[in-house]
């Protein structure tokens, strides 16, 4: 057997023979004959579009490329034919790229500069081509593994090409006098109702602070153990999806790594129901509540939520997976339930580096898919056991991390006693609650008062006065 044959027998189906990947040998020696000639105006433009000498196919005009930047960023030195090549020379690289002749070739590439711009974008497409190719490559041959998780093994290679998509984006600096004007009619368009500032949670004093979820926002919901927080959030997410409380509903993905899917399902019928869990294994549920149970039903049959249980979900996990969900059925906002129950992606040196971890890459992740995410975070225990179950959080109560505090635009804290709800006994009994926000990046800080029904685990806003307010 000869050894081309040897060569595609060894080799597994689907991957393609060696060949050269895309490229333009042409356009890579313009883009260097430009920034010898000029530059002062043409590096500047190719660090714009990129830095990484992987842009060159030709691993000579990577050395070339190396040596020009390096050249550049030293301030005793100039960008030249001559420094080049001493560079090289002493780099004992000289010879490797072809000499002082085949820099003198290079220098005469090129009659102007005028295009460099164009050059660089062509070159980029080839990198972003010859990348794509590197990751499904790699991606069939770990596809081969017999021992490798499936599961796992989607999400790796949906975080690799969506690294690709990414570097394939660029931003480029803006004058003011460009933006200013279209930021006007911006902003009175918002103050005339014709634009929607973030998505409203049903909470209307909450949304007068913050003006709603706003896309690529990190908005934190904390609180102590056991003081309702994810009962919250699922009413924000009622409020959101549910067609008979929104007039525009939205898709909700809610990843739950404390309670299971049948468990969310059930907390959001109830309440929805205006009823208690347990009523239904105390044999007190009544047949004149059935009509309210049936019409939640035919509520939620509408609605749009997507539940995600895995518990211990590492935030390359989760990235992947809200990515499919955007894609797939472009979803408007994120809830995850909560942050220090994730994991990072590889081995970390403490529990506070690993939470910083994360937390930044929510923070990304609701950058990148230009979503809001509502993410929900435990406080320290320590706050009970230093200033009593009344002590009101502070973000230097945040378990873990600082960093949270950080990555957020918005930190908030759920905060009642939990002493309170031990002695109510009716459905329509409530105890007094409150949604303090303490970091607000863009707008005010403040308190809300909430009015909390232990029973359907529902949170309402409370009237902005009481019955002593009252006339007589």
């Amino acid at each position: 057997m000869s050894d081309d044959k040897r060569a595609s027998a060894s080799r597994p189906a689907g991957i393609l023979p060696d060949r050269a990947q895309p490229h333009d040998p042409a356009v890579e020696r313009a883009v260097l004959a430009a920034m010898l000639r000029d530059p002062d105006s043409c590096v500047n433009t190719v660090i714009e579009h990129f830095r990484d000498p992987e842009v060159f196919y030709s691993h000579v005009h990577r050395e070339i490329f190396q040596v020009i930047i390096d050249l550049y960023n030293d301030p005793d030195q100039t960008v030249d034919l001559v420094s080049v090549a001493h560079r090289l020379r002493t780099l004992n690289k000289l010879d490797a790229v072809g000499g002082e002749v085949f820099l003198a070739e290079l220098d005469g590439a090129i009659s102007t500069t005028v295009n460099i711009e164009a050059w660089c974008l062509i070159l980029r497409k080839y990198y972003i081509l010859r990348k794509m190719i590197d990751v499904c490559s790699e991606s069939l041959l770990k596809c081969y593994d017999s021992d490798a998780d499936a599961g796992r093994l989607v999400e790796e290679i949906e975080t690799d090409i969506f690294n690709v998509r990414s570097q394939e984006e660029t931003s480029s600096i803006v004058e003011i006098c460009d933006k200013i004007e279209d930021e006007f009619h911006m902003l009175w368009d918002i103050y005339e109702g014709k634009v929607e500032v973030g998505i409203p949670t049903g909470y209307a004093q909450l949304d007068s602070y913050t003006g709603g979820l706003k896309p690529g926002e990190m908005f934190v919901l904390a609180a102590r153990p056991s003081i309702g927080k994810t009962s919250l959030a699922l009413n924000v997410i009622r409020n959101l999806a549910l067609p008979t409380r929104s007039p525009r509903p939205r898709r909700v993905a809610f990843f739950s790594l404390e309670m299971t899917a049948e468990q969310i399902a059930r907390r959001l019928l109830c309440t929805e129901a205006g009823l208690s869990e347990s009523v239904f294994w105390n044999k007190t549920f009544q047949a004149s509540e059935l009509t309210r149970l049936t019409g939640a039903v035919a509520a939620f049959k509408k609605a749009k939520i997507f539940i995600d249980p895995t518990g211990g979900i590492t935030i390359a996990e989760l990235r992947a997976k809200a990515r499919r969900l955007k894609m797939k059925e472009n979803i408007d906002v994120i809830v995850i339930d909560y942050l220090q129950l994730m994991h990072a992606d590889g081995r970390v040196d403490s529990r506070q580096q690993e939470v910083a971890e994360i937390s930044g890459g929510i923070k990304k992740l609701a950058k990148d898919l230009k979503v809001p995410v509502l993410v929900l975070a435990q406080l320290n225990r320590e706050v009970d056991k230093t200033a009593g179950a009344g002590a009101r959080p502070k973000l230097a109560h945040l378990r873990e991390s600082g960093t949270i505090e950080q990555d957020a635009d918005i930190v908030t804290f759920l905060h009642r006693n939990r002493e309170d709800a031990k002695e109510v006994s009716s459905p329509n009994q409530s105890v007094e609650a409150e949604w303090i926000i303490e970091k607000n990046r863009n707008g005010r800080t403040g308190n809300l008062k909430l009015l909390f029904f232990p029973s359907r685990m529902e949170f309402l806003p409370a009237a902005p006065y009481s019955e002593e307010d009252c006339p007589k």
